[in-house]
């Protein structure tokens, strides 16, 4: 009995490489429904398949295996059923005759016998037999069935291999599809630029009535616009030098049709209101309700087309800005119709208002000059700020052009202002005119700086805002949201254009569009640039009557009678109670008004005419110009004092009395000066300039001696600095006239010691030295008292500025003194009062 061979199980197959799902092969190869129908069919097909016919044969053998037959005794016949007899194979044929038959007959019966015995023996074997062949049967189908699997693994694996090389080559062919399918949609992208040119060519063609107003319009120049850009950004495309040529000129083409548009409008609106304001009953709120509301109206709907323009402008300014200002020189001409005649009325009845009627010299009638620029100027602000913002309710840009209009329209006030301010010669008219315009001006910056404000304020409310509601932001409907496209790149393509056309009905082009204008050129109006004009022809002619006045009041100043009547003014004053209503230093600016010498009515006139004119233009001049001109006026100033106080000195040249008035008429004046300087803030000044004086002595030593020395000697010119100190030369000028004054002092005190100490070398005094000190006593005693009471007189009882020049006039008196003792000699001098007690005696007369 052969051993059957051993079957190899499905787990030697080779590991096969990982395969693509399902899922993605039907995601890449979709099937269409007619292909998805016969697929069921072959399924349901398959799943009722017969065995093959070879098998057919041995499914009853395998499914009942063969049992044992078992030999069965005949059943009995029935009684009555005829029978036919068969003779039993062990009786014999014939008849038994010889001992011999008998013998085979017996040896039968005993093989029957045996044969009887062990017949279950052979059933059993029989059956076993059957089993065997079963086996034996089973066996070789099995190993059929093993030799058709292998068969089927190879063919398996065949199929495998092939199914997975049909993977390979779908998938390469899914990959190059969608390749295919990439180049195509970029190709048909890119394409999508040039086609654009045949539609906006129809739409230019066939412009027809209002079609710069609508949709199809305003996208179809975006459209425009966004090609113009991607052939820019892309010149290697064949062609693309000639369509962009093309774009170009339909982007032209479409803005001339606006600029036409707006122009035509402009000129309809202008036309009706000049025709309405034909009407002389016509109230004057009438004539600002068509005057701006009118335009206001028409804004609307110009405003948004007029956006198309600017934003295309700036970004061909070569091509469209000319196109841009014909609509700004459109607009201005037709305000300027309107406003114009207007303007001219109004001037001319502020001018007539102004006017007293009077003519007080031989040149234009005396008007109220400050008024009509405060009337003219407060005008002038109102009008350019209506027309600013009627500006911006069309514009975002030209804002050049805007102040140039509205400066044209305030030179309709300059014109006759301007004379009339130059032919002024009032000092305190001219600043008077300059405190309006600065006041105009100072409103203007306070307004700006508040709308700052204002604008941080509604910044930082609008952030806390979207930090609070940014839950609630998430719950609305998307058709509540504000409208707005995000693009990816900054820039729109044609689809996304194209897409936001689609949604034009839900959200309007301008909320669209409107992320990418950024425009806040005109977000206000300065004033302050249109009144500078008219502010510098009244500072020039203030700072030009300033300097009159100080050449005529101050340098050429001719003393009158009682100009130099001192002490008695401040006797008189002193006596006098101080009402700062009756004293006209009160009315100076605060920042010069100096509180320790208050009296201005007791200042010399020259001074009083510098404190004047230094007030008047402290507030209204530039601080360079104004520094100039005061170190000059307080230059000046200080000579006609030095000069005023040698005249005071001079009236009786014996009279000690008014030599010290002289010197304290000096010093007190010197010191409102000192004053006037330290409450301006003077600093100093460097005056640059170059020296040629060393280029004249080369040259002079070239001609004169030619062969001298050659070009070792030559000398250039040279940069020098000139520093002028104001506060220096008065501090200068200010300690000569104190030492002046207290020499002057000192030398009438010790006068009765200057005999001996002047002497000292004579061997017979003229008096004792005992007599010589009591008279000094006496006289000391009386200088000093008056010179210190006059010197309170003249510094009006300022006890700090008298208490700095005491010591000095103690030390030299005292000085005086040691020299008179080193004179005296012998026991003379032993007598007399020592320093010390003369140091004592001058501090008790001092008050020290």
């Amino acid at each position: 009995m052969q051993r059957r061979p051993v079957i190899q199980g499905l787990s030697t197959l080779p590991t096969l490489p990982k395969a693509i799902t399902l899922e993605e092969w039907e995601a890449k190869a979709p099937l269409s429904e007619t292909e998805t129908r016969s697929v069921g069919v072959m399924k349901r097909a398959c799943e009722t398949r017969p065995l093959p016919s070879k098998f057919a044969d041995t499914v009853e053998l395998i499914s009942r295996p063969a049992t044992p037959v078992r030999r069965a005794a005949s059943p009995a016949p029935r009684d009555g059923t005829p029978t036919t007899k068969h003779p039993h194979r062990l009786h014999p044929s014939q008849p038994i005759t010889t001992p011999q038959q008998f013998h085979d007959w017996f040896a039968l019966i005993d093989k029957s016998i045996s044969h009887s015995q062990e017949a279950h023996f052979r059933q059993h074997l029989d059956s076993v037999s059957g089993h065997l062949s079963t086996c034996d049967t089973l066996l070789e189908r099995a190993m059929e069935v093993d030799t058709d699997v292998e068969r089927m693994m190879v063919d398996w694996a065949g199929v495998e291999e092939g199914g997975q090389s049909l993977q390979g080559a779908c998938e390469r062919m899914l990959e190059e599809r969608d390749r295919l399918i990439k180049v195509t949609d970029a190709i048909e992208e890119r394409l999508e630029y040039f086609q654009e040119l045949e539609h906006a060519t129809q739409m230019l063609n066939h412009p027809g009535d209002g079609l710069v107003v609508e949709e199809a319009f305003l996208m179809m120049v975006e459209r425009v616009d966004v090609c113009i850009e991607y052939l820019e950004a892309h010149r290697q495309f064949r062609e693309s030098q000639l369509y962009l040529m093309r774009y170009r000129h339909c982007l032209t083409r479409a803005m001339t049709l606006i600029k036409m548009h707006f122009v035509n409008a402009i000129k309809s609106v202008t036309s009706e209101v000049q025709r309405r304001m034909g009407d002389k009953d016509m109230s004057l709120a009438t004539q600002n309700l068509l005057l701006y509301a009118k335009f206001q109206a028409t804004s609307t709907a110009l405003r948004p087309i007029i956006g198309e323009l600017e934003v295309r402008a700036a970004k061909h300014p070569e091509e469209l800005s000319a196109l841009l200002g014909e609509c700004h020189a459109a607009f201005f001409y037709a305000r300027r119709q309107l406003i114009t005649g207007r303007l001219t009325e109004e001037i001319r009845r502020m001018i007539v208002e102004s006017e007293t009627g009077a003519k007080s010299r031989s040149g234009p009638a005396s008007i109220d000059l400050v008024g009509l620029t405060r009337s003219g100027c407060s005008y002038l602000k109102h009008m350019c700020m209506d027309e600013f913002s009627l500006f911006q309710a069309f514009f975002d840009s030209g804002e050049d052009q805007l102040y140039r209009y509205l400066e044209g329209l305030c030179d309709n006030l300059y014109d006759d202002l301007r004379p009339r301010i130059l032919h002024e010669t009032k000092l305190a008219v001219l600043c008077q005119v300059c405190t309006v315009i600065q006041a105009l001006m100072v409103l203007d910056v306070h307004t700006e700086f508040d709308e700052s404000l204002d604008d941080n304020d509604d910044e930082r409310d609008g952030e806390d805002e979207g930090e609070s509601d940014d839950d609630e932001e998430d719950e609305e409907d998307e058709d509540d949201e504000e409208p707005g496209i995000q693009y990816a790149h900054g820039t729109p393509t044609l689809r996304e254009l194209n897409a936001a056309s689609e949604s034009s009905q839900k959200f309007p082009l301008q909320q669209r569009l409107r992320g990418r204008r950024q425009h806040h050129q005109l977000r206000r109006l300065h004033v302050g640039n249109l009144l500078e004009m008219i502010l510098q022809d009244a500072q020039t002619r203030l700072v030009f009557r300033a300097q009159a006045v100080v050449q005529s009041e101050i340098r050429y100043y001719v003393t009158k009678d009682g100009d130099l009547d001192y002490p008695q003014k401040l006797l008189g004053a002193r006596e006098q109670p101080y009402d700062a209503a009756d004293d006209p230093g009160s009315f100076a600016q605060p920042l010069l008004r100096l509180p320790s010498l208050a009296r201005v009515s007791t200042w010399y006139p020259t001074v009083k005419k510098t404190h004047w004119v230094l007030s008047q233009l402290h507030e209204y001049v530039k601080p360079a110009i104004f520094e100039d001109i005061a170190y000059e006026a307080i230059s000046l100033c200080k000579d006609s004092l030095i000069s005023a106080s040698d005249t005071l000195s001079s009236k009786a040249s014996n009279d000690n009395a008014t030599n010290l008035d002289g010197k304290l008429f000096l010093i007190r004046h010197l010191l409102i000066l000192k004053e006037l300087t330290t409450t301006l803030g003077l600093e100093v000044q460097r005056d640059r300039g170059v020296d040629f004086s060393g280029v004249t002595d080369t040259l002079g030593s070239l001609i004169f001696n030619p062969l001298g020395g050659g070009l070792s000697g030559l000398r250039l010119p040279k940069v020098v600095e000139n520093i002028a100190d104001a506060r220096l030369e008065l501090d200068i000028a200010l300690k000569t006239v104190c030492e002046d004054s207290i020499s002057q002092c000192v030398a009438a005190s010790t006068s009765p010691l200057s005999a001996i100490a002047n002497g000292a070398s004579s061997k017979s005094p003229s008096k004792p030295p005992f007599q010589v000190v009591q008279e000094f006593k006496s006289t000391a005693e009386r200088e000093i008292q008056i010179w210190i009471s006059k010197l309170k007189l003249y510094l009006n009882d300022d006890d700090k500025t008298v208490g700095i020049m005491l010591p000095p006039m103690e030390a030299k008196v005292v000085e005086a003194y040691e020299r008179f003792l080193n004179a005296v000699t012998g026991q003379e001098a032993v007598e007399l009062m020592t320093v010390t007690d003369v140091s004592a005696f001058v501090a008790k007369l001092s008050g020290t």
